[in-house]
Protein backbone atom coordinates (compact mmCIF):
# COMPACT_ATOMS: atom_id res chain seq x y z
CA UNK A 1 0.00 0.00 0.00
CA UNK A 2 3.31 2.18 -0.67
CA UNK A 3 1.02 4.14 -3.36
CA UNK A 4 -1.85 5.02 -1.29
CA UNK A 5 -1.63 8.92 -1.19
CA UNK A 6 -0.02 9.06 -4.39
CA UNK A 7 -2.11 11.32 -6.56
CA UNK A 8 -2.14 8.90 -9.75
CA UNK A 9 -3.22 6.67 -7.54
CA UNK A 10 -6.63 8.26 -6.33
CA UNK A 11 -7.08 10.18 -9.79
CA UNK A 12 -7.50 6.26 -11.18
CA UNK A 13 -10.01 5.36 -8.16
CA UNK A 14 -12.00 8.77 -8.86
CA UNK A 15 -11.84 8.08 -12.91
CA UNK A 16 -13.61 5.14 -12.06
CA UNK A 17 -16.14 6.31 -9.92
CA UNK A 18 -16.66 8.93 -12.24
CA UNK A 19 -17.07 6.19 -15.20
CA UNK A 20 -19.34 4.76 -13.37
CA UNK A 21 -21.79 7.02 -11.48
CA UNK A 22 -24.52 7.13 -13.76
CA UNK A 23 -25.51 3.65 -12.67
CA UNK A 24 -26.62 4.83 -9.83
CA UNK A 25 -28.71 7.53 -11.38
CA UNK A 26 -26.37 10.28 -10.86
CA UNK A 27 -25.84 13.08 -13.33
CA UNK A 28 -22.87 13.63 -15.69
CA UNK A 29 -22.25 16.44 -14.13
CA UNK A 30 -22.15 15.36 -10.67
CA UNK A 31 -18.63 16.31 -8.66
CA UNK A 32 -16.58 13.25 -6.93
CA UNK A 33 -15.05 14.22 -4.12
CA UNK A 34 -12.27 11.72 -1.99
CA UNK A 35 -13.70 11.45 1.64
CA UNK A 36 -11.33 8.68 3.52
CA UNK A 37 -8.39 6.57 2.39
CA UNK A 38 -7.74 3.55 4.48
CA UNK A 39 -8.52 0.05 3.84
CA UNK A 40 -10.86 1.31 0.98
CA UNK A 41 -11.53 4.35 -0.71
CA UNK A 42 -14.52 6.14 0.24
CA UNK A 43 -15.94 8.86 -2.29
CA UNK A 44 -18.90 11.03 -1.89
CA UNK A 45 -20.65 11.84 -5.12
CA UNK A 46 -22.73 15.38 -5.46
CA UNK A 47 -25.27 15.87 -7.93
CA UNK A 48 -27.48 18.57 -8.13
CA UNK A 49 -29.43 17.05 -11.25
CA UNK A 50 -29.78 13.55 -10.74
CA UNK A 51 -32.71 12.01 -11.86
CA UNK A 52 -34.07 8.05 -11.73
CA UNK A 53 -34.30 5.63 -8.71
CA UNK A 54 -31.93 7.25 -6.74
CA UNK A 55 -33.36 10.59 -5.41
CA UNK A 56 -30.57 11.80 -2.95
CA UNK A 57 -28.60 14.44 -4.11
CA UNK A 58 -25.29 12.82 -2.50
CA UNK A 59 -24.49 9.22 -2.45
CA UNK A 60 -21.36 7.42 -0.82
CA UNK A 61 -19.39 5.24 -3.23
CA UNK A 62 -16.73 2.81 -1.59
CA UNK A 63 -14.37 1.31 -3.86
CA UNK A 64 -13.11 -1.85 -2.27
CA UNK A 65 -8.99 -2.88 -2.13
CA UNK A 66 -8.32 -5.63 -4.77
CA UNK A 67 -7.95 -9.27 -3.51
CA UNK A 68 -9.00 -8.68 0.06
CA UNK A 69 -13.09 -9.38 -0.21
CA UNK A 70 -14.58 -11.31 -3.06
CA UNK A 71 -17.77 -10.30 -4.58
CA UNK A 72 -19.19 -12.97 -2.95
CA UNK A 73 -17.90 -11.40 0.75
CA UNK A 74 -19.35 -8.11 -0.68
CA UNK A 75 -22.58 -9.36 -1.55
CA UNK A 76 -22.77 -10.72 2.14
CA UNK A 77 -22.54 -7.72 3.74
CA UNK A 78 -24.94 -6.16 1.57
CA UNK A 79 -27.42 -9.17 2.48
CA UNK A 80 -26.84 -8.46 5.73
CA UNK A 81 -27.67 -4.81 6.43
CA UNK A 82 -30.89 -4.95 3.75
CA UNK A 83 -32.00 -7.78 6.62
CA UNK A 84 -31.34 -5.57 9.35
CA UNK A 85 -32.67 -2.44 7.84
CA UNK A 86 -35.83 -4.44 7.12
CA UNK A 87 -36.06 -6.23 10.60
CA UNK A 88 -34.74 -4.10 13.01
CA UNK A 89 -35.22 0.12 14.40
CA UNK A 90 -31.11 0.16 13.94
CA UNK A 91 -30.16 3.32 11.35
CA UNK A 92 -27.99 2.05 8.69
CA UNK A 93 -27.56 3.68 5.51
CA UNK A 94 -29.44 1.83 2.99
CA UNK A 95 -27.07 -0.18 0.06
CA UNK A 96 -28.24 1.15 -3.28
CA UNK A 97 -28.45 -1.05 -6.15
CA UNK A 98 -27.35 -0.75 -9.43
CA UNK A 99 -29.39 0.79 -12.72
CA UNK A 100 -30.11 -3.45 -13.57
CA UNK A 101 -30.84 -3.95 -9.60
CA UNK A 102 -27.40 -5.64 -8.28
CA UNK A 103 -25.13 -4.10 -6.04
CA UNK A 104 -21.37 -4.35 -7.19
CA UNK A 105 -19.91 -2.29 -10.15
CA UNK A 106 -16.48 -3.13 -10.36
CA UNK A 107 -14.00 -1.73 -12.85
CA UNK A 108 -10.27 -2.54 -14.34
CA UNK A 109 -7.38 -0.57 -12.37
CA UNK A 110 -4.18 -1.40 -14.62
CA UNK A 111 -4.92 -4.97 -14.57
CA UNK A 112 -6.89 -5.88 -11.34
CA UNK A 113 -10.37 -5.67 -10.41
CA UNK A 114 -12.04 -3.21 -8.11
CA UNK A 115 -15.14 -3.25 -6.89
CA UNK A 116 -17.28 -0.30 -5.99
CA UNK A 117 -20.65 -0.53 -4.10
CA UNK A 118 -22.73 3.00 -3.07
CA UNK A 119 -24.98 3.88 0.21
CA UNK A 120 -27.45 6.37 0.56
CA UNK A 121 -26.14 9.44 2.44
CA UNK A 122 -26.34 10.18 5.79
CA UNK A 123 -26.16 13.16 8.13
CA UNK A 124 -23.87 13.24 11.37
CA UNK A 125 -20.54 13.38 12.91
CA UNK A 126 -18.27 11.45 14.38
CA UNK A 127 -18.55 11.09 18.36
CA UNK A 128 -15.30 12.38 20.11
CA UNK A 129 -14.01 10.71 23.12
CA UNK A 130 -15.13 12.89 26.12
CA UNK A 131 -17.38 12.63 29.03
CA UNK A 132 -20.65 13.14 26.74
CA UNK A 133 -20.13 10.02 25.17
CA UNK A 134 -21.30 8.31 27.96
CA UNK A 135 -24.69 8.55 26.99
CA UNK A 136 -23.94 7.59 23.43
CA UNK A 137 -22.57 4.29 24.50
CA UNK A 138 -25.06 3.25 26.25
CA UNK A 139 -27.09 3.67 23.16
CA UNK A 140 -24.12 1.77 21.55
CA UNK A 141 -24.55 -1.03 23.62
CA UNK A 142 -28.49 -1.09 22.78
CA UNK A 143 -27.55 -1.10 19.21
CA UNK A 144 -24.85 -4.12 20.18
CA UNK A 145 -26.85 -5.90 21.61
CA UNK A 146 -29.78 -5.33 18.76
CA UNK A 147 -26.93 -6.87 16.32
CA UNK A 148 -25.95 -9.84 18.13
CA UNK A 149 -29.94 -10.83 18.64
CA UNK A 150 -30.52 -10.58 15.13
CA UNK A 151 -27.49 -12.88 14.29
CA UNK A 152 -28.21 -15.10 16.89
CA UNK A 153 -31.85 -15.87 15.28
CA UNK A 154 -30.90 -14.76 11.56
CA UNK A 155 -30.54 -18.32 9.16
CA UNK A 156 -27.93 -16.77 6.64
CA UNK A 157 -28.19 -17.76 3.26
CA UNK A 158 -26.65 -20.56 1.58
CA UNK A 159 -24.12 -18.67 -0.39
CA UNK A 160 -23.08 -16.42 2.72
CA UNK A 161 -19.74 -15.61 2.93
CA UNK A 162 -17.86 -13.70 5.37
CA UNK A 163 -14.11 -13.71 7.11
CA UNK A 164 -14.16 -15.00 10.74
CA UNK A 165 -11.76 -12.77 13.78
CA UNK A 166 -10.54 -15.27 15.46
CA UNK A 167 -7.03 -16.45 17.21
CA UNK A 168 -6.09 -18.12 14.44
CA UNK A 169 -7.22 -15.77 11.65
CA UNK A 170 -5.78 -12.83 13.56
CA UNK A 171 -2.70 -14.21 14.97
CA UNK A 172 -1.75 -17.40 13.43
CA UNK A 173 -0.03 -18.48 10.41
CA UNK A 174 -1.65 -16.20 8.17
CA UNK A 175 -3.20 -13.50 9.83
CA UNK A 176 -5.64 -11.13 7.81
CA UNK A 177 -4.27 -8.00 8.72
CA UNK A 178 -0.44 -8.80 9.00
CA UNK A 179 2.32 -9.80 12.00
CA UNK A 180 1.85 -8.05 14.89
CA UNK A 181 6.33 -8.99 15.41
CA UNK A 182 6.57 -6.45 12.92
CA UNK A 183 5.11 -3.29 15.03
CA UNK A 184 6.76 -0.59 14.24
CA UNK A 185 9.47 0.45 17.00
CA UNK A 186 8.96 -2.99 18.52
CA UNK A 187 12.12 -3.73 20.21
CA UNK A 188 13.34 -6.77 22.02
CA UNK A 189 11.04 -6.25 25.55
CA UNK A 190 8.58 -5.44 23.78
CA UNK A 191 8.16 -8.32 21.80
CA UNK A 192 8.41 -10.31 24.26
CA UNK A 193 5.74 -8.45 26.49
CA UNK A 194 3.27 -8.98 23.30
CA UNK A 195 4.85 -12.65 22.91
CA UNK A 196 3.33 -13.06 26.42
CA UNK A 197 0.01 -11.50 25.82
CA UNK A 198 -0.80 -13.48 22.72
CA UNK A 199 0.03 -17.00 24.73
CA UNK A 200 -2.80 -15.54 27.52
CA UNK A 201 -5.23 -14.71 24.46
CA UNK A 202 -5.41 -17.86 23.24
CA UNK A 203 -5.50 -19.49 26.56
CA UNK A 204 -8.16 -17.11 27.65
CA UNK A 205 -10.43 -17.58 24.55
CA UNK A 206 -9.63 -21.67 24.35
CA UNK A 207 -11.45 -21.37 27.76
CA UNK A 208 -14.10 -18.89 26.78
CA UNK A 209 -15.02 -21.22 23.71
CA UNK A 210 -17.38 -20.46 20.49
CA UNK A 211 -20.69 -21.43 21.32
CA UNK A 212 -23.28 -19.80 20.23
CA UNK A 213 -24.13 -17.79 22.93
CA UNK A 214 -20.89 -16.02 22.47
CA UNK A 215 -19.60 -16.27 19.12
CA UNK A 216 -22.04 -15.12 15.87
CA UNK A 217 -21.96 -12.62 13.15
CA UNK A 218 -20.81 -9.11 14.20
CA UNK A 219 -20.37 -5.82 12.49
CA UNK A 220 -16.17 -6.56 13.79
CA UNK A 221 -15.35 -2.44 13.46
CA UNK A 222 -17.66 -0.07 15.91
CA UNK A 223 -14.71 2.41 16.41
CA UNK A 224 -16.15 6.24 16.89
CA UNK A 225 -15.81 6.86 13.12
CA UNK A 226 -18.27 4.23 11.76
CA UNK A 227 -21.10 5.89 14.24
CA UNK A 228 -22.40 9.04 13.06
CA UNK A 229 -24.53 11.06 16.12
CA UNK A 230 -27.34 13.26 14.14
CA UNK A 231 -28.81 15.23 17.64
CA UNK A 232 -30.27 12.76 19.67
CA UNK A 233 -30.00 9.72 16.52
CA UNK A 234 -27.14 7.19 16.59
CA UNK A 235 -26.41 5.56 13.17
CA UNK A 236 -24.30 2.75 12.20
CA UNK A 237 -22.26 2.81 8.95
CA UNK A 238 -19.19 0.33 6.92
CA UNK A 239 -20.19 -3.04 7.90
CA UNK A 240 -17.26 -3.84 5.50
CA UNK A 241 -15.65 -5.71 8.32
CA UNK A 242 -18.63 -7.76 9.36
CA UNK A 243 -17.93 -11.49 9.85
CA UNK A 244 -17.47 -14.02 12.60
CA UNK A 245 -16.61 -13.74 15.86
CA UNK A 246 -17.11 -13.47 19.77
CA UNK A 247 -19.80 -10.84 20.34
CA UNK A 248 -17.71 -8.99 23.28
CA UNK A 249 -15.62 -8.02 20.87
CA UNK A 250 -17.70 -5.57 19.44
CA UNK A 251 -17.26 -3.24 22.35
CA UNK A 252 -13.44 -3.85 21.63
CA UNK A 253 -13.63 -2.74 18.46
CA UNK A 254 -16.06 0.38 19.60
CA UNK A 255 -13.13 1.88 21.38
CA UNK A 256 -10.86 0.98 18.83
CA UNK A 257 -7.49 3.73 19.42
CA UNK A 258 -8.88 4.91 22.65
CA UNK A 259 -8.09 1.65 24.78
CA UNK A 260 -5.68 3.59 27.38
CA UNK A 261 -8.46 6.66 27.87
CA UNK A 262 -9.25 6.88 31.37
CA UNK A 263 -12.99 7.25 30.33
CA UNK A 264 -13.04 3.59 29.48
CA UNK A 265 -14.72 2.16 32.45
CA UNK A 266 -17.44 4.77 31.93
CA UNK A 267 -17.76 3.62 28.51
CA UNK A 268 -17.76 -0.22 29.72
CA UNK A 269 -20.69 0.51 32.80
CA UNK A 270 -22.84 2.65 29.91
CA UNK A 271 -22.64 0.32 27.00
CA UNK A 272 -23.43 -3.04 29.77
CA UNK A 273 -26.63 -0.88 31.20
CA UNK A 274 -27.39 -0.55 27.10
CA UNK A 275 -26.92 -4.11 26.33
CA UNK A 276 -28.72 -5.37 29.08
CA UNK A 277 -31.98 -3.78 28.14
CA UNK A 278 -32.10 -5.96 24.57
CA UNK A 279 -30.45 -8.85 25.54
CA UNK A 280 -29.12 -10.53 28.91
CA UNK A 281 -25.10 -10.67 29.03
CA UNK A 282 -24.04 -13.05 32.29
CA UNK A 283 -20.57 -12.08 34.47
CA UNK A 284 -18.76 -14.40 33.00
CA UNK A 285 -19.63 -12.34 29.38
CA UNK A 286 -18.43 -9.34 30.87
CA UNK A 287 -15.49 -10.59 32.54
CA UNK A 288 -13.79 -11.08 29.36
CA UNK A 289 -14.31 -7.69 27.90
CA UNK A 290 -10.23 -7.07 28.88
CA UNK A 291 -9.39 -9.45 26.80
CA UNK A 292 -10.97 -8.66 23.65
CA UNK A 293 -9.49 -5.14 24.58
CA UNK A 294 -6.41 -6.26 24.06
CA UNK A 295 -7.27 -8.74 21.23
CA UNK A 296 -8.08 -5.62 18.84
CA UNK A 297 -5.15 -3.36 20.57
CA UNK A 298 -2.68 -6.42 19.31
CA UNK A 299 -4.97 -6.66 15.99
CA UNK A 300 -4.71 -3.14 15.01
CA UNK A 301 -0.84 -2.86 15.66
CA UNK A 302 -0.55 -5.66 13.51
CA UNK A 303 -2.45 -3.69 10.98
CA UNK A 304 -0.75 -0.16 11.50
CA UNK A 305 1.84 -2.22 10.74
CA UNK A 306 0.98 -2.75 7.07
CA UNK A 307 -0.73 -0.03 6.73
CA UNK A 308 1.88 2.71 8.04
CA UNK A 309 1.04 5.16 5.11
CA UNK A 310 -2.69 5.50 5.61
CA UNK A 311 -4.22 8.30 7.67
CA UNK A 312 -5.96 6.03 10.72
CA UNK A 313 -2.24 4.56 11.16
CA UNK A 314 -0.33 8.29 11.00
CA UNK A 315 -3.08 9.61 13.39
CA UNK A 316 -2.94 6.06 15.90
CA UNK A 317 0.82 7.14 16.80
CA UNK A 318 2.44 4.64 14.59
CA UNK A 319 5.65 3.76 16.54
CA UNK A 320 3.53 5.73 19.83
CA UNK A 321 1.03 3.25 19.36
CA UNK A 322 3.23 0.40 19.05
CA UNK A 323 4.75 1.21 22.63
CA UNK A 324 1.19 1.75 24.27
CA UNK A 325 0.23 -1.25 23.17
CA UNK A 326 3.16 -2.87 25.33
CA UNK A 327 1.93 -0.89 28.34
CA UNK A 328 -1.64 -2.30 27.78
CA UNK A 329 -0.16 -5.59 27.69
CA UNK A 330 1.87 -5.18 30.94
CA UNK A 331 -0.85 -4.26 32.88
CA UNK A 332 -3.51 -7.10 31.63
CA UNK A 333 -0.82 -9.19 31.94
CA UNK A 334 -0.08 -8.46 35.61
CA UNK A 335 -4.29 -8.36 36.16
CA UNK A 336 -4.19 -4.37 36.22
CA UNK A 337 -5.85 -3.61 33.26
CA UNK A 338 -9.29 -2.22 33.98
CA UNK A 339 -8.98 -4.59 37.09
CA UNK A 340 -12.05 -2.97 39.15
CA UNK A 341 -14.30 -3.05 36.02
CA UNK A 342 -13.92 -6.60 34.98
Amino acid sequence: MSDIYNSDFINRLSKGVNLLKHRWGMSESANVRLLTLSENATFIVEDSASKGQVLETKIIVRVHRPNYHSSEEIASEIAWINTLRQDSTINIPAPLPLDDGSYIASFDDEGQTRHLVAFEFMAGSEPSVDDSLTAGFELLGKISAQLHLHASQWQTPENFIRKSWTFETSFGNNPLWGNWRQALGLGKEGKAVLESLCKKLESQLSIYGETPDRFGLVHADLRLANLLIDQNTLSVIDFDDCGFSWFMYDFASAISFYEDSPHVPDLITAWLKGYRTIRPLSQEHEAMIPTFILFRRLLLTAWIATHSETETAIEAGLEAYTKGTVELAQQYLEDRYLATTA
